[in-house]
């Protein structure tokens, strides 16, 4: 993308009302204003409340939105020239349960509440296979704990991903908490299940299809029942 068509989109960001993004410095002195108020002052409704982490175009939150209009949707991500289209298109079709927050994953509890979300999408992450970047995966125990600051007593986790080194890994970080799987499917499009998890594919995933790759999916809890 050339230089010139990203600042516009920035500059368009500005415009959105459900685009959201503070300087850490921001945050730091004043804090984010609708952090456990997602619900009562922005979207004025006691709907659950669904993260898509990553969301890099919006896909997810925008389809999501549009499949479940009694929930609300929220993406996160740091490429806000990417976020630009999902909050295009948001915009465009007066979606009223969708919102868009530009930041690093890492400062999400700056953001949310205790137990104020209630479902979270991890789309196509960055699998960090270096071993040395191992807490930087999304599914790591260090982000788990990070979710567990704002998830609900039944927050749900959902995972799809091309990377057999991320499944595994989940899973085993999974094993080792003792969380419930709800769902486990190692070559989704070869799977009878439909639905939104199949219907709403993001960027990426149509190149990794094209591509050949296998996509898998998961959806397990965050909390275990036996803490």
């Amino acid at each position: 993308m050339g230089k010139k068509k990203k600042l516009a989109r920035f500059a368009e960001n500005e415009t959105f009302p459900n685009m959201f993004q503070l300087s850490f410095e921001e945050l730091d002195s004043a804090g984010f204003p609708l952090k456990g108020q997602w619900k009562d002052r922005f979207f004025k409704n006691q709907n659950p409340l669904v993260l898509e982490l990553g969301c890099g175009k919006g896909e997810y939150s925008v389809g999501l939105a549009r499949a479940f209009p009694g929930k609300n949707f929220i993406g996160l991500d740091i490429k806000g020239a990417r976020m630009w289209k999902g909050c295009k298109i948001s915009q465009e079709e007066k979606m009223p349960n969708v919102a868009f927050v530009r930041t690093r994953i890492e400062l999400i509890c700056h953001f949310f509440d205790k137990e104020e979300v209630d479902e979270i999408w991890i789309t196509f992450p960055d699998p960090q296979p270096r071993q040395s970047r191992e807490k930087k995966r999304l599914t790591s125990p260090v982000f788990l704990d990070r979710y567990r600051q704002l998830g609900s007593r039944n927050c749900l986790i959902h995972l799809k991903t091309d990377s057999d080194l991320l499944f595994g890994y989940t899973m085993q970080v999974i094993e080792n908490q003792q969380l419930e799987i709800h769902q486990k499917i190692n070559n989704l499009y070869n799977d009878p299940m439909d639905g939104p998890v199949k219907e709403i594919k993001t960027h990426y995933e149509k190149i990794w299809l094209e591509q050949g790759l296998t996509i898998k999916y998961l959806c397990f809890s965050l909390f275990s029942n036996h803490a």
